[in-house]
């Protein structure tokens, strides 16, 4: 966390200097902080335009502070450690393990070399094929910031409308979607998808078969569902309730995209603010369940969110176990699924209601309709790390704009932190108290 905190203050300062910023451009130390931690915590959430307010040494220190931030501060502090030859603590090898991994037994250095040399491969592939895809109207240059932007899951576009000019472009759509995912389902599922595949593809099977772990399994599962069931969700209450113009296969283009970007990219092909309330509803429910853990990715995970299911379902059926697939989750996941989802709810909750005292507390509800639910997208947005705004950022005041940064910071580290001071601050104890019957509802 401290060198998580660093990273952004020392990228505020950068962003702050006139170097970093286009001629004409004045950004206030409020601005260069939102920026910075924005790009820190993969985000996207931006209060003045990337590709007109900064320099190219500003763009490149967005990008870094985007890099640094997908791959984790963490990981990145370890592989340096490691390739400098320094002893690596037993507790940092655990805490990556259980980041990143799933699994505290590995070889640090191996692993996050295979991480690194993942991360810049697919980053690289993808901007040749954004290159490609638009016809040399992203030069490589931008293709090489918006590929990494959307590995990162950060979504920071040098365009103003993000990428709505290619709204229509489905070969530009499929580089995001792959690429967007790709750093959405956790390193450990993609190096193990990885090996699946070349198993299957290859035409020497000699070794023996590699099978996804159940991790892996309800990883891509609830991907999938959440991807397809959230694209038709929002493909019905946009295009179909609404009366559109739009041809039906941009429309399921569109919202194919949509459904994959909110969940913690923040590139949008549409004007998130012209969307209906009940498209807005359903993106706000994708922000918040988020992707994968250990990747670049924020929201609850959908592990978390896998496990929340599981345990209603068990409740309806009167299971003891809450079982997801094969194997039942330990009571021990199912405890800290709950109270990071009561965490979270309470987080948002308080964000919400400090945010309408500072923005619309001098505001009759008459004259303020409407600004609830921006404001409320505004910050599950902020804490899922999605960066989507319905334009409500940059009219924020400097005290809202703290309010997001907190946000953002919490949305990034909260949760694992949460869990991580969940568990420390436990105590088992070793009798029983009476039990008894209360009314409930």
């Amino acid at each position: 966390m401290v060198f998580f905190g660093k990273t952004i203050l020392i990228g505020s300062i950068l962003l702050f200097l006139p170097v970093s910023q286009m001629g004409g451009t004045s950004l206030s130390w409020t601005d260069a902080l939102f920026t910075a931690a924005s790009a820190t915590c993969v985000t996207g959430l931006t209060v003045v335009d990337t590709g007109t307010s900064f320099s190219f040494f500003g763009k490149m220190v967005i990008l870094f502070l985007i890099q640094i931030g997908g791959l984790g501060i963490m990981s990145l502090t370890s592989l340096a450690m490691y390739l400098l030859r320094q002893r690596v603590t037993l507790t940092d090898r655990i805490a990556v393990g259980q980041n990143l991994l799933q699994d505290p037994r590995f070889h640090l250095g191996r692993f996050l070399f295979r991480i690194v040399l993942w991360t810049l491969l697919i980053e690289f592939i993808g901007a040749v094929l954004l290159y490609w895809a638009t016809k040399g109207e992203m030069h490589m240059g931008a293709a090489l910031f918006h590929s990494i932007s959307a590995f990162c899951n950060a979504g920071f576009s040098l365009y103003g409308d993000s990428l709505s000019r290619w709204s229509n472009n489905v070969s530009v759509n499929m580089v995001f979607i792959f690429l967007i995912v790709s750093g959405g389902i956790g390193f450990f599922v993609m190096l193990e998808t990885t090996q699946c595949l070349s198993h299957k593809l290859s035409w020497k099977k000699r070794l023996p078969p590699v099978r996804l772990s159940w991790y892996s399994t309800i990883v891509l599962q609830t991907s999938i569902i959440l991807i397809v069931g959230g694209g038709i969700a929002l493909f019905v209450t946009e295009y179909i309730v609404q009366s559109h113009a739009t041809p039906w296969p941009d429309a399921v283009l569109t919202s194919l995209f949509q459904a994959v970007s909110c969940r913690t990219a923040g590139f949008n092909t549409v004007a998130v603010g012209g969307l209906t309330n009940v498209t807005l509803l359903l993106m706000m429910g994708l922000m918040f369940v988020g992707a994968a853990p250990g990747s670049c990715a924020g929201g609850i995970k959908i592990t978390t969110f896998r496990v929340l299911l599981g345990f209603l379902r068990a409740e309806l059926q009167g299971r003891s176990q809450t079982v997801i697939g094969k194997l039942a989750a330990s009571r021990e996941t199912v405890s800290r699924a709950l109270s990071l989802f009561v965490f979270s709810m309470v987080i948002i909750a308080m964000a919400i209601f400090i945010l309408s005292i500072s923005e619309i507390g001098s505001i009759s509800h008459a004259d303020s309709r409407g600004m609830f639910l921006e404001i409320a997208f505004e910050v599950v947005s902020a804490y899922g790390t999605a960066g989507i705004s319905t334009g409500l950022t940059p009219q924020l005041s400097d005290f809202g704009k703290y309010v997001i940064i907190v946000l953002m910071f919490l949305g990034r580290l909260g949760p694992l932190l949460f869990i991580g001071a969940f568990h420390t601050f436990q105590r088992r104890e070793s009798f029983s108290r009476p039990e008894s019957n209360l009314l409930i509802g």
